[in-house]
């Protein structure tokens, strides 16, 4: 069944502990909360974009331990596809323990990658991309989503790089990316500039993607595509946990892509869809649906924009 976003990236088990306030060094502190959750850059986008109304798949490696059957289960429970994931037996997953901070609403993560085996693409996998409307990768599997991504440009899929790590070897997958969608963080450090916008122009003329947008949390991003720089916004709410609002940033761009929406107005979209997660808990279970977030832009004073995504 061909799906509309399919995806080669992080999966990860989260371990939420919800604290008053940090802990200072070699002392005790009581947990208001613990909970899994399923998370990574890539895998949680695609729950985001199948939570929004999209079709999705996950092409992966995970393993057979009580954390990867967790992350088998929670694509199934948010409509994502694992047709294309293989089960590998006797390896440890990727891992994460997560403090989010109530009197700040920040998160710390500690992470252990697991050893799950390098993905290699298939001819199935292969021909699932060709087929897919976009491929979304985020600089983990890195060997494979190269070759994703060029088997993506062959065949008209659009590849979108969620770029947060300044992992070894990402310049070989940047000139393969139709949409970058780096952090400021990365975007300064990738490129040397003091400036997002310096960053953001300095990106495009030299990888020459059909957009780049920079992310900047709280303070909403910039979109650059060649011709104008433009800030869109950040939508203050009441957040709850911060943890993977930037991976849903990035599923909700891919679906609205998919919906035909203008780059501007998918950063517009993309960014309310981020700021809804932040007021609850868990960076998959937070996504909200397509309804709501239109609702949330109406109250905004985004009638227009309602009127445009319709």
């Amino acid at each position: 069944m061909k799906q509309s976003i399919v995806g080669i990236g992080a999966n990860v088990y989260d371990t939420l502990i919800t604290v008053p306030t940090y802990p200072t060094e070699d002392t005790k502190l009581r947990a208001n909360g613990v909970k899994a959750s399923g998370g990574g850059p890539c895998a949680t986008g695609l729950v985001a974009a199948s939570k929004l109304g999209e079709s999705t798949a996950y092409i992966g490696n995970v393993s057979d331990d009580a954390a990867g059957r967790f992350l088998l289960a929670d694509f199934e429970r948010y409509g994502v596809s694992t047709s294309l994931a293989e089960t590998k037996a006797g390896y440890r997953s990727f891992s994460s323990y997560i403090w989010l901070a109530e009197n700040t609403a920040t998160r710390t993560c500690v992470f252990d990658r697991g050893n799950v085996p390098k993905l290699t693409l298939s001819d199935e996998q292969k021909e699932a991309i060709s087929d897919a409307d976009i491929l979304m990768v985020d600089g983990n599997e890195l060997d494979a989503a190269i070759v994703g991504a060029e088997t993506a440009r062959k065949n008209g899929t659009k590849v979108l790089y969620d770029a947060g790590g300044l992992y070894d070897g990402i310049e070989k997958l940047i000139p393969l990316s139709d949409i970058l969608i780096p952090s400021e963080e990365f975007a300064l450090g990738f490129t040397g500039r003091k400036t997002a916008e310096a960053a953001a122009k300095e990106l495009y003329v030299k990888y020459t993607p059909e957009v780049v947008v920079i992310t900047q949390g709280k303070n909403g991003g910039i979109i650059y595509d060649g011709e104008t720089l433009k800030k869109y916004p950040a939508f203050p709410v009441n957040a709850v946990d911060s943890n993977g609002s930037g991976d849903v940033f990035h599923g909700a761009f891919a679906f609205a892509v998919c919906r035909g929406y203008d780059f501007y107005k998918a950063c517009i979209f993309s960014s309310a869809v981020s700021a809804l997660k932040c007021t609850k808990l868990g960076a998959r279970e937070g996504v909200p649906t397509f309804s709501e977030t239109i609702e949330f832009l109406k109250e905004r004073g985004y009638d227009e924009f309602k009127k445009n995504l319709d």
